[in-house]
């Protein structure tokens, strides 16, 4: 089984258009080590000619083109199998509309997330008026084949978040992907958005291969500290990496053999190469996840 990460950052990608927080002025004068980075996507496959994106970004077009197994064939003849979806943030959807081109797409979403697609933001209305859509729901726990040997098994990831769209189903606004390799029997765990580490949640993590897991901000209060916003990163959907409460010390203690953080957000110092943040985190047998990181599982 093959990872591409496509996009490594959180929403509005690295830097940001509209920050001038301490590493997005060092990543632009290139005043300290760092790499730019698009928003947050990762593609799979298990024969490097079919491939399923997890997660559509908004820089998807600039996702494809940097990496030539996704680039189509002759005429318009596409490797891209399917998008399977987290949740319904824009950040992870509005590159469906920037699909709009395929003949067909298959798109795989809990219940939830279609509701918020069609109702909400109409994104899922929108593209249905350019292309064909075949919707797949995604029920956590059902274990659901896909080509090329493929599986994947979904699982709710419990947030209290408020709902920018107005009340909604509870259950399967954000979920987690268990994917299997069923010839080699590898198993890789996408987690971009997770607000607690939950008994239930830790339970899918503590077996797999590969974990590709939140790491949206370092410190809870990060925004805050900066001056940038009046919300916590719990209060944004997402579990800090410091703190006693943090993923950190959790995310070090599970046995997959690479554990990768992705959903960077660009005032997370993780992001500079020489902050000692990414040194502790790398002491701790942890990755910092950067655009065309390639993860390969064999038996």
């Amino acid at each position: 089984m093959w990872l591409r990460v496509l996009g490594s950052a959180a929403g509005g990608g690295f830097p940001q258009w509209n920050c001038g927080c301490p590493n997005c002025r060092a990543v632009r004068a290139g005043s300290r080590p760092g790499r730019p980075r698009t928003q947050s996507s990762i593609a799979v496959s298990t024969d490097h000619q079919r491939w399923f994106l997890f997660n559509a970004s908004p820089d998807i077009r600039t996702q494809i083109e940097s990496f030539h197994a996704l680039q189509p064939g002759a005429g318009r003849a596409t490797p891209l199998q399917a998008v399977l979806l987290t949740d319904a943030e824009l950040d992870h959807t509005l590159g469906l509309l920037l699909l709009r081109e395929a003949k067909s797409i298959e798109l795989h979403a809990t219940a939830a997330v279609r509701e918020t697609l069609c109702r909400a933001t109409a994104i899922l209305r929108t593209l249905e008026a350019y292309c064909a859509v075949t919707w797949r729901e995604v029920v956590p726990g059902e274990e659901t084949r896909l080509g090329g040997g493929l599986s994947y098994r979904a699982f709710d990831v419990p947030t209290d978040k408020r709902n920018r769209f107005g009340p909604g189903r509870e259950h399967g606004r954000v979920v987690g992907y268990r994917l299997t390799d069923r010839t080699s029997g590898r198993t890789a765990v996408y987690l971009p958005v997770v607000q607690q580490l939950t008994a239930a949640v830790l339970a899918e993590l503590s077996d797999c291969d590969c974990l590709l897991i939140d790491g949206t901000c370092w410190h809870d209060d990060e925004m805050i500290r900066l001056g940038l916003a009046s919300k916590t990163s719990r209060d944004m959907g997402h579990l800090p990496i410091a703190g006693p409460d943090g993923s950190l010390r959790r995310v070090a203690e599970l046995p997959a053999q690479r554990k990768i953080y992705v959903h960077l957000n660009n005032t997370n110092p993780v992001l500079l190469n020489d902050a000692p943040e990414r040194r502790v985190v790398e002491q701790h047998g942890i990755e910092i996840a950067s655009d065309g990181l390639e993860v390969r599982l064999t038996p």
